[in-house]
């Protein structure tokens, strides 16, 4: 069977599925006319995982009433409505996003597929008149990013971005402590995601024949999968994923930018890696270290993505932090994430911040949504682009990158010193877990200089060099899911 008739068979077959489903579940039975009461009426864009965690907090939420459901994979889809049976809700259900931004009947989306669709969707919605509460990170690419921003300003809407830490209360008032002075001056963030990341396997070219893949892809290349799964693995590719970096390491980087009050990216960004002991079809790197070098408060992520040690399943952790910050000051730190403590040089706890890690965070959306006061949000747009944006440049810098010696690499972090104690830990790390990197080196990204949201120069001076990361910036969306010049 020749590429393209698969291609019109995996996309005629998804359709037919869904449109039966679809069907079958019309307009909600439940659902009142516009105007009809204060609830916001929402319909859900992904239902997988965190799309599925969304739905069960809206289920019981006051002032939120679930009116339509969407999921690519049928089989994910059917599964949402029967979990929903008996709670006196009958909502749209569809494999077609596009039919559920379509609705007059739907107020707000909650957006929560895989990362490559996240910026094109919320332009639909948008464009729609819908307001949006989009997963994180916000975008694919940091070019992605700004048209969003455009977009909500453009049209109107409240667009509340998943980075649900910044509703910690306990963080809050951790924030604001170390703002006082109460542990003297802020000198550095230490961001970390220590997480079991194993084999994603390897499978010979395949397509997935039970939903539409064209639509899947979207934006990204419609290429054949070769990992094991379809689903949640789309991280670990380039075209669809941003990494650990974007998966998690966005919560803890937005929460670094919160506590030290930066609202831009650094001046420069350097980012180094690999992918170690699995062999499998991943692109992006199990272990990582990106330096952003702001002038007071520069950041260090730090991603783990191995064990402590071979044959266990237990992670390393860095003051009693696995996923979370660290913020160092003259006289103390704080560690947590959610909530935390505030101790000592000694390790002592000078003071407690406890905290539901974002609870109220969707509540938050939904009053701004009544209120239309865009200034309420904990996570606007703009804000969350900030955070996105430390994501992509690091990633970028990762990219443009090249294998080299322990020692270039310690020569180039020496700029930020604190850099090279966490560059040990890392190291340590991997050579707990066998890896030599005199035999199995270190991809080394190059510093790369940001303007807002531009790349001005990379380290090399290669136009080369410079033309692939601005390339990155923005990449290539596929025809017809292209995001506009103008939104």
């Amino acid at each position: 069977m020749s590429p393209v008739t698969r291609r019109t068979f995996l996309k005629t077959s998804a359709l037919a599925a869904g449109a039966g489903l679809a069907s079958r579940l019309t307009s909600s039975v439940w659902a009142k006319p516009a105007g009809a009461s204060d609830d916001v009426r929402i319909g859900i864009i992904g239902l997988r995982n965190k799309g599925g965690d969304h739905l069960k907090q809206l289920l019981d939420l006051p002032g939120a009433r679930v009116v339509a459901l969407c999921d690519l994979d049928p089989q994910i889809l059917s599964r949402a409505v029967e979990g929903i049976k008996g709670r006196r809700v009958a909502p749209f259900a569809t494999t077609e996003a596009r039919e559920l931004l379509a609705r007059p009947d739907v107020d707000a989306v909650v957006i929560a597929t895989p990362n490559h669709w996240h910026a094109l969707l919320t332009l639909w919605a948008c464009q729609a008149g819908k307001d949006v509460y989009v997963e994180k990170p916000m975008s694919h690419t940091v070019w992605e990013g700004r048209k969003v921003i455009e977009a909500a300003r453009k049209y109107g809407r409240v667009v509340q971005v998943g980075t649900q830490h910044r509703s910690d209360p306990g963080l809050l008032e951790a924030s604001r402590y170390l703002r006082e002075g109460h542990c003297g001056k802020m000198l550095h963030v230490h961001a970390v995601y220590f997480n079991l990341r194993k084999d994603i396997g390897y499978r010979l070219p395949w397509y997935p024949d039970w939903l539409n893949y064209d639509m899947f892809c979207g934006p990204a290349p419609m290429a054949p999968l070769e990992r094991a799964s379809l689903h949640y693995d789309w991280h670990w590719t380039w075209a669809t994923g941003n990494g650990d970096l974007g998966n998690n390491g966005v919560h803890v980087l937005d929460m670094g930018l919160f506590f030290a009050g930066h609202q831009a990216p650094p001046r420069r960004i350097i980012c180094l890696g690999g992918r170690y002991v699995v062999a499998d079809r991943a692109e992006t790197p199990n272990s990582m270290l990106a330096v952003y070098d702001y002038p007071d408060v520069p950041f260090i992520f730090e991603h783990r993505g191995l064990p402590a040690k071979p044959g266990v399943d237990y992670m390393d952790q860095t003051r009693g932090v696995r996923f979370g910050i660290v913020v160092q000051c003259e006289g103390g730190y704080f560690a947590g994430m959610n909530g935390g403590a505030v101790y000592d040089n000694n390790d002592k706890v000078v003071a407690r911040f406890p905290g539901d890690g974002g609870a109220g965070h969707m509540p938050n959306f939904l009053g701004a949504v009544r209120s239309r006061r865009v200034g309420d949000l904990a996570a606007p747009a703009d804000v969350a682009h900030t955070a996105a944006s430390l994501c992509h440049f690091g990633n970028i810098s990762y990219r443009i990158g090249e294998a080299a010696g322990l020692g270039r690499v310690q020569e180039s972090l020496e700029a930020v010193p604190v850099a090279g104690k966490y560059l040990e830990g890392l190291a340590k790390n991997l050579g707990a877990n066998g890896v030599d990197l005199s035999r199995d080196p270190l991809r080394l990204g190059q510093w790369i200089q940001v303007e807002g949201d531009n790349i001005a120069q990379v380290e090399s001076g290669s136009e080369s060099g410079l033309e692939c990361a601005r390339h990155l910036l923005r990449e290539t969306h596929r025809p017809p899911y292209v995001i506009p010049e103008q939104v």
